[in-house]
């Protein structure tokens, strides 16, 4: 009998970049190889629809909404070999122990989320599970100021750049938030 080898694949960059397209897309791989698959995500983000993860591009997948990391165990079915948790940077620091607990226990886990939040520094549990994955992509989008490639997210509020000192999460898409490149990031308050 073959032992069973888990992993851990985590998608990342900013808002507009595709984490949640190509999340989907590798999903419908793994169905298509005829994985169990089970997708959650955090009950917060509600932006498009409360059962399904939703890129803005308008792909989707079926997903569980959980409050937190734990949900995940309580939920995931033991026919399941591959587990995807998306907007992940919203979950607690307990995720980071439940996907290496899951790939030990031989599963695939997909992750997506943001690596950076609106300030441009590190967002949550993101960047330990980028250092403890097998398998990192970063994604860019498209800046909205310059057209170059775009690896930060911009927070608008009231068509201006939100303050450092601003609530980091907020959830929203593109009449709050747009990709930005590194020159044309800005965050007012910021002490550099």
């Amino acid at each position: 009998m073959s032992e069973k080898i888990g992993s851990v694949e985590v998608i990342t960059g900013s808002m507009f970049c595709g984490k949640t397209d190509e999340m989907i897309r590798r999903l419908r791989r793994a169905e298509i190889a005829k994985r169990k698959v089970q997708v959650f995500k955090p009950a917060i983000d509600i932006r498009y629809d409360e059962v399904k993860v939703v890129s803005h591009a308008g792909s989707h997948f079926d997903a569980v909404p959980i409050q937190s990391s734990a949900d995940i165990r309580a939920n995931l079915s033991p026919e399941t070999t591959v587990v995807a948790i998306d907007e992940a940077q919203f979950l607690d620091q307990g995720i980071i122990l439940l996907v290496n607990e899951l790939a030990e226990e031989g599963l695939r886990v997909i992750v997506g989320g943001l690596d950076l939040d609106f300030r441009g520094e590190p967002f949550g549990p993101m960047p330990v599970l980028i250092s403890q994955a097998e398998h990192v992509s970063k994604l860019h989008a498209i800046c909205m100021v310059c057209g170059k490639d775009a690896s930060r997210t911009q927070r608008l509020v009231n068509g201006s750049p939100a303050r450092y000192d601003d609530p980091v999460v907020i959830v929203g898409a593109d009449e709050m938030y747009e990709a930005r490149c590194r020159k044309c990031h800005e965050v007012p308050g910021r002490q550099e």
